[in-house]
């Protein structure tokens, strides 16, 4: 489950891109989420612990590419975002 400011929502499909930087480890969450009444969100999140906070994302290019091949696995996400890119 997660928390939105809409409210709570499951997480369907969801990639973890594991980024560093200097001495600090990372990941990005980009994930499909649907509310109780069948609404999908995509929300891109940071975590440090394995939990989703709210805050700023950077994806650096390399980031982006690895994000491009994992969405292999996540059709629906991959769907989803590429909607939004029409």
């Amino acid at each position: 489950m997660a928390t939105t400011a809409w409210g709570t929502a499951s997480v369907v499909e969801e990639v973890q891109i594991k980024q560093s930087a200097d001495d600090k480890s990372f990941a990005t969450f980009v994930q499909l989420l649907e509310d109780e009444d069948g609404k999908m969100f995509v929300r891109f999140a940071y975590a440090t612990d394995g939990t989703a906070r709210r805050g700023p994302v950077t994806l650096r290019s390399s980031d982006l590419e690895r994000l491009r091949k994992s969405l292999v696995k996540t059709p629906r996400l991959k769907a989803a975002l590429a909607a939004a890119c029409e």
